[in-house]
């Protein structure tokens, strides 16, 4: 399957090795949504028995990843995706399967508009992580830039 082909989960399984350490499943990838699924898995788990902090962690980020590859995919021939920073707050103990859900927090069309000034565009993506019972057990703000090729 050509890079062309390949939906954007694929894209970062293949390109992001821990993605497919953790078996992360990439549910929903489009420009203004991604979902995301960490699976229950007892290598993963923290002292508690539920998803450890760097897990959850990756599972926002990739979910992150995903909407942004999703919605700028069109602008890799001219920029790089790159996270600048995130934060994340854990709100209550995951246990089981741990869905995140990423929106982007710009306009796409006011990114391009940047990229296409010269500039180089920062952008939040927000992400909230479940548990299966649709609990919040975390939120997750990612800064990503298109940096564009020199």
């Amino acid at each position: 399957m050509s890079a062309d082909q390949m939906s954007v989960g694929e894209m970062l399984a293949a390109t992001v090795p821990m993605a497919g350490t953790l078996g992360l499943e990439f549910l929903e990838t489009t420009a203004e949504r991604a979902v995301v699924r960490l699976p229950d898995r007892p290598a993963h788990h923290n002292h508690l028995g539920g998803p450890h902090a760097g897990a959850m962690f990756t599972l926002g980020e990739s979910a992150s990843g995903a909407i942004v590859l999703a919605a700028f995919g069109d602008q890799l021939d001219r920029a790089v995706p790159l996270a600048v920073k995130a934060e994340i707050g854990y709100r209550k103990l995951a246990m089981g399967i741990v869905t995140a859900t990423a929106a982007l927090g710009r306009p796409v069309a006011e990114v391009v508009a940047e990229l296409d000034a010269g500039e180089r565009p920062e952008f939040p993506v927000t992400v909230s992580l479940t548990r299966e019972d649709g609990a919040v057990t975390g939120e997750m703000t990612v800064v990503w830039t298109l940096r564009p090729h020199s």
